[in-house]
Protein backbone atom coordinates (compact mmCIF):
# COMPACT_ATOMS: atom_id res chain seq x y z
CA UNK A 1 0.00 0.00 0.00
CA UNK A 2 1.42 3.51 -0.99
CA UNK A 3 1.16 5.89 1.67
CA UNK A 4 1.22 9.55 1.23
CA UNK A 5 3.80 11.80 2.17
CA UNK A 6 1.13 14.17 4.09
CA UNK A 7 1.17 11.44 6.93
CA UNK A 8 4.53 10.83 7.30
CA UNK A 9 5.78 14.45 6.47
CA UNK A 10 8.32 16.65 8.92
CA UNK A 11 5.99 19.70 9.03
CA UNK A 12 2.65 21.16 7.00
CA UNK A 13 3.94 23.88 5.91
CA UNK A 14 7.38 25.68 5.29
CA UNK A 15 9.05 29.36 5.62
CA UNK A 16 11.06 31.05 4.04
CA UNK A 17 12.70 34.17 5.44
CA UNK A 18 13.62 37.68 3.71
CA UNK A 19 15.50 40.76 5.10
CA UNK A 20 13.47 43.67 4.84
CA UNK A 21 14.98 46.27 2.54
CA UNK A 22 15.17 49.05 4.17
CA UNK A 23 12.12 50.99 2.62
CA UNK A 24 9.79 48.77 4.64
CA UNK A 25 11.02 48.47 8.02
CA UNK A 26 9.11 49.39 11.12
CA UNK A 27 12.46 51.63 11.46
CA UNK A 28 12.51 50.45 14.93
CA UNK A 29 15.76 48.26 14.32
CA UNK A 30 17.56 46.20 11.71
CA UNK A 31 16.23 42.75 12.74
CA UNK A 32 12.93 42.72 11.17
CA UNK A 33 12.05 40.18 8.56
CA UNK A 34 9.31 39.00 6.31
CA UNK A 35 8.42 35.57 6.71
CA UNK A 36 6.55 33.67 4.20
CA UNK A 37 4.77 30.38 5.19
CA UNK A 38 3.72 27.71 2.40
CA UNK A 39 0.54 25.34 3.39
CA UNK A 40 -1.58 22.77 2.38
CA UNK A 41 -4.64 23.69 0.50
CA UNK A 42 -6.27 20.47 -0.15
CA UNK A 43 -9.23 19.88 1.93
CA UNK A 44 -7.96 22.66 4.19
CA UNK A 45 -8.88 26.24 5.36
CA UNK A 46 -5.66 27.72 4.44
CA UNK A 47 -5.82 29.29 0.72
CA UNK A 48 -2.08 29.48 -0.08
CA UNK A 49 1.19 31.31 0.84
CA UNK A 50 0.96 33.80 4.09
CA UNK A 51 3.45 36.67 5.15
CA UNK A 52 4.45 37.52 8.78
CA UNK A 53 6.97 39.76 9.79
CA UNK A 54 9.52 38.54 12.49
CA UNK A 55 11.41 40.49 14.72
CA UNK A 56 14.33 38.63 15.30
CA UNK A 57 15.66 40.91 18.53
CA UNK A 58 12.59 39.79 20.37
CA UNK A 59 11.42 36.78 18.54
CA UNK A 60 7.97 38.07 17.96
CA UNK A 61 6.24 37.07 14.89
CA UNK A 62 3.13 38.57 13.62
CA UNK A 63 0.86 38.11 11.12
CA UNK A 64 0.41 40.11 8.13
CA UNK A 65 -1.82 37.76 5.91
CA UNK A 66 -2.71 35.67 2.78
CA UNK A 67 0.56 36.64 0.48
CA UNK A 68 -0.97 34.60 -2.75
CA UNK A 69 -3.36 32.09 -3.11
CA UNK A 70 -1.60 29.04 -4.69
CA UNK A 71 -3.03 25.27 -4.53
CA UNK A 72 -1.02 23.40 -2.07
CA UNK A 73 2.07 25.74 -2.26
CA UNK A 74 3.94 23.22 0.78
CA UNK A 75 7.51 24.38 0.17
CA UNK A 76 8.90 27.76 -0.72
CA UNK A 77 12.51 29.15 -1.89
CA UNK A 78 13.28 32.59 -1.66
CA UNK A 79 15.57 34.21 -4.46
CA UNK A 80 18.82 35.38 -2.93
CA UNK A 81 18.54 39.11 -4.54
CA UNK A 82 15.05 39.40 -2.38
CA UNK A 83 12.78 40.13 -5.02
CA UNK A 84 11.07 36.34 -6.00
CA UNK A 85 9.44 33.56 -4.79
CA UNK A 86 9.42 30.11 -5.86
CA UNK A 87 6.76 27.37 -4.08
CA UNK A 88 6.30 23.85 -5.42
CA UNK A 89 2.26 23.11 -6.04
CA UNK A 90 2.22 19.41 -4.16
CA UNK A 91 -0.33 18.08 -6.70
CA UNK A 92 -1.17 14.86 -9.28
CA UNK A 93 -3.06 17.01 -11.52
CA UNK A 94 -1.49 19.76 -13.55
CA UNK A 95 -3.38 20.91 -16.65
CA UNK A 96 -4.74 17.26 -17.25
CA UNK A 97 -1.39 15.71 -16.68
CA UNK A 98 0.36 13.24 -14.08
CA UNK A 99 2.07 16.33 -12.45
CA UNK A 100 2.62 19.10 -10.15
CA UNK A 101 3.86 22.47 -10.29
CA UNK A 102 5.95 25.20 -9.63
CA UNK A 103 4.98 28.77 -9.10
CA UNK A 104 7.06 32.15 -9.64
CA UNK A 105 6.10 34.73 -7.48
CA UNK A 106 7.46 38.72 -7.58
CA UNK A 107 7.78 40.07 -3.90
CA UNK A 108 6.43 43.70 -2.95
CA UNK A 109 8.84 44.14 -0.50
CA UNK A 110 6.52 46.89 1.37
CA UNK A 111 3.16 45.06 1.92
CA UNK A 112 4.46 41.63 1.37
CA UNK A 113 2.15 40.76 -1.18
CA UNK A 114 3.25 38.11 -4.07
CA UNK A 115 2.24 38.19 -7.83
CA UNK A 116 1.99 35.30 -9.88
CA UNK A 117 4.44 35.82 -12.67
CA UNK A 118 4.06 32.01 -14.03
CA UNK A 119 3.38 28.71 -13.49
CA UNK A 120 5.56 25.46 -15.05
CA UNK A 121 4.72 21.55 -14.75
CA UNK A 122 7.58 19.84 -13.01
CA UNK A 123 6.95 16.60 -14.84
CA UNK A 124 6.41 14.67 -12.17
CA UNK A 125 3.55 14.64 -9.47
CA UNK A 126 3.44 15.79 -6.08
CA UNK A 127 6.62 17.82 -6.17
CA UNK A 128 7.53 18.49 -2.32
CA UNK A 129 10.99 20.63 -2.32
CA UNK A 130 12.03 23.48 -4.40
CA UNK A 131 15.50 25.24 -4.21
CA UNK A 132 17.80 27.39 -6.22
CA UNK A 133 21.36 26.97 -7.20
CA UNK A 134 24.05 29.43 -6.06
CA UNK A 135 23.97 31.81 -8.84
CA UNK A 136 20.25 32.24 -9.07
CA UNK A 137 19.96 31.30 -11.86
CA UNK A 138 18.00 27.94 -11.65
CA UNK A 139 15.36 26.71 -9.72
CA UNK A 140 15.14 22.49 -8.80
CA UNK A 141 12.41 20.73 -7.54
CA UNK A 142 11.64 17.21 -6.25
CA UNK A 143 8.85 15.28 -7.16
CA UNK A 144 7.59 13.22 -4.28
CA UNK A 145 4.46 11.35 -6.08
CA UNK A 146 6.78 10.78 -9.77
CA UNK A 147 10.33 9.46 -7.73
CA UNK A 148 11.82 12.54 -10.28
CA UNK A 149 13.25 15.70 -10.01
CA UNK A 150 13.43 18.79 -12.66
CA UNK A 151 15.57 21.70 -12.97
CA UNK A 152 14.42 25.10 -14.44
CA UNK A 153 16.03 28.40 -15.66
CA UNK A 154 14.95 31.86 -14.08
CA UNK A 155 14.17 34.53 -16.51
CA UNK A 156 15.27 38.03 -16.09
CA UNK A 157 12.07 39.25 -14.63
CA UNK A 158 11.50 36.31 -12.23
CA UNK A 159 9.39 34.09 -14.21
CA UNK A 160 10.61 30.03 -15.07
CA UNK A 161 11.52 28.51 -18.39
CA UNK A 162 10.09 25.01 -19.33
CA UNK A 163 12.23 21.93 -17.53
CA UNK A 164 15.70 22.37 -18.30
CA UNK A 165 16.85 19.36 -16.84
CA UNK A 166 14.77 15.87 -15.63
CA UNK A 167 15.91 12.53 -14.46
CA UNK A 168 13.41 10.09 -13.66
CA UNK A 169 14.33 7.74 -10.79
CA UNK A 170 13.57 3.59 -10.47
CA UNK A 171 14.09 1.01 -8.03
CA UNK A 172 12.36 0.26 -4.60
CA UNK A 173 13.72 0.07 -1.09
CA UNK A 174 13.08 -2.77 1.65
CA UNK A 175 9.86 -1.05 3.05
CA UNK A 176 7.43 -2.07 0.98
CA UNK A 177 4.72 0.28 1.93
CA UNK A 178 7.03 3.36 2.14
CA UNK A 179 9.28 2.46 -0.34
CA UNK A 180 7.56 0.45 -2.86
CA UNK A 181 9.29 3.52 -5.77
CA UNK A 182 11.00 6.23 -6.04
CA UNK A 183 10.06 9.06 -3.74
CA UNK A 184 12.78 12.33 -4.35
CA UNK A 185 11.98 14.40 -1.38
CA UNK A 186 14.90 17.18 -1.32
CA UNK A 187 17.39 18.43 -4.72
CA UNK A 188 20.34 20.89 -3.57
CA UNK A 189 23.67 21.79 -4.97
CA UNK A 190 26.90 21.42 -3.75
CA UNK A 191 29.10 24.22 -2.16
CA UNK A 192 30.56 24.60 -5.36
CA UNK A 193 27.86 24.70 -7.57
CA UNK A 194 29.06 22.28 -9.37
CA UNK A 195 26.81 19.52 -8.42
CA UNK A 196 23.08 18.79 -8.26
CA UNK A 197 22.44 16.30 -5.34
CA UNK A 198 18.96 14.78 -4.69
CA UNK A 199 17.62 12.64 -1.04
CA UNK A 200 15.33 9.83 -2.61
CA UNK A 201 13.33 8.26 0.76
CA UNK A 202 12.43 5.06 -1.73
CA UNK A 203 15.44 4.09 -2.86
CA UNK A 204 17.50 4.96 0.16
CA UNK A 205 20.38 6.83 -1.83
CA UNK A 206 21.50 10.05 -2.57
CA UNK A 207 21.83 10.47 -6.04
CA UNK A 208 24.17 13.34 -7.68
CA UNK A 209 23.93 14.63 -10.58
CA UNK A 210 26.62 17.40 -12.40
CA UNK A 211 24.71 20.29 -13.14
CA UNK A 212 25.01 22.77 -16.49
CA UNK A 213 26.10 25.75 -14.98
CA UNK A 214 24.64 27.16 -18.67
CA UNK A 215 21.87 25.09 -19.80
CA UNK A 216 20.75 23.89 -16.44
CA UNK A 217 20.86 20.03 -17.43
CA UNK A 218 21.39 17.43 -15.16
CA UNK A 219 23.88 14.15 -16.22
CA UNK A 220 24.17 11.31 -13.57
CA UNK A 221 27.91 11.68 -11.94
CA UNK A 222 30.26 8.69 -11.71
CA UNK A 223 29.60 7.47 -9.33
CA UNK A 224 25.77 8.22 -9.61
CA UNK A 225 24.95 7.58 -6.13
CA UNK A 226 25.73 7.24 -2.40
CA UNK A 227 23.69 4.50 -0.62
CA UNK A 228 22.28 4.79 2.91
CA UNK A 229 21.45 2.42 5.57
CA UNK A 230 18.69 0.20 4.00
CA UNK A 231 15.12 1.32 5.26
CA UNK A 232 16.37 4.81 6.52
CA UNK A 233 14.34 6.71 3.89
CA UNK A 234 16.60 10.08 3.29
CA UNK A 235 14.52 13.29 3.62
CA UNK A 236 16.96 15.97 3.51
CA UNK A 237 20.88 16.48 3.45
CA UNK A 238 22.60 19.87 4.30
CA UNK A 239 26.89 20.87 4.19
CA UNK A 240 28.72 21.79 7.12
CA UNK A 241 29.22 25.87 6.76
CA UNK A 242 33.25 25.71 7.14
CA UNK A 243 33.97 24.54 3.67
CA UNK A 244 37.29 22.96 2.88
CA UNK A 245 40.43 22.36 5.16
CA UNK A 246 43.74 21.90 3.08
CA UNK A 247 41.24 19.98 0.18
CA UNK A 248 40.70 17.59 2.40
CA UNK A 249 37.04 15.66 1.33
CA UNK A 250 36.56 14.73 4.86
CA UNK A 251 36.20 17.66 6.68
CA UNK A 252 33.04 18.01 5.12
CA UNK A 253 30.24 16.24 6.74
CA UNK A 254 26.89 15.47 4.78
CA UNK A 255 24.05 14.35 6.94
CA UNK A 256 20.76 12.47 6.01
CA UNK A 257 18.25 10.92 8.12
CA UNK A 258 21.30 11.07 11.14
CA UNK A 259 23.45 9.43 9.04
CA UNK A 260 27.19 10.93 8.19
CA UNK A 261 27.91 9.93 4.76
CA UNK A 262 31.32 9.43 3.74
CA UNK A 263 29.62 7.18 0.75
CA UNK A 264 28.38 10.83 -0.47
CA UNK A 265 31.99 12.32 0.27
CA UNK A 266 33.67 9.53 -2.04
CA UNK A 267 31.04 9.91 -4.52
CA UNK A 268 31.76 13.68 -4.88
CA UNK A 269 35.55 13.10 -3.99
CA UNK A 270 35.58 10.67 -7.34
CA UNK A 271 33.24 13.42 -9.42
CA UNK A 272 35.64 16.32 -8.38
CA UNK A 273 38.75 14.67 -9.07
CA UNK A 274 37.50 13.55 -12.44
CA UNK A 275 36.82 16.81 -13.32
CA UNK A 276 40.05 18.55 -12.01
CA UNK A 277 43.02 18.18 -14.11
CA UNK A 278 45.25 18.10 -10.89
CA UNK A 279 42.42 15.61 -9.10
CA UNK A 280 42.34 17.81 -6.48
CA UNK A 281 39.11 17.82 -4.09
CA UNK A 282 39.18 21.79 -2.82
CA UNK A 283 35.55 22.09 -5.20
CA UNK A 284 34.29 20.00 -2.18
Amino acid sequence: MKIPRRIFGLAFFVAAILAFSPASLPQKSDSYYLVYVGTYTTKQTSKGIYAYNFNATTGQLSSIGLAAESTDPSFVAVHPNGKFLYAVNEVGDFNGMKSGAVSAFAIDPKSGALKLLNQVSTHGAGPCFVSLDKTGRFVLVANYDGGSVATFAIQEDGSLSLVKGFVQHSGSGVDKERQEGPHAHWIGVSPDNRFALAADLGLDDVLVYKLDDVRGGLTPNTPPFAEVKPGSGPRHLVFHPTGNAGGSASTRVVAASGIVMQGLLAVLAMGDQAGRPDGGANGL
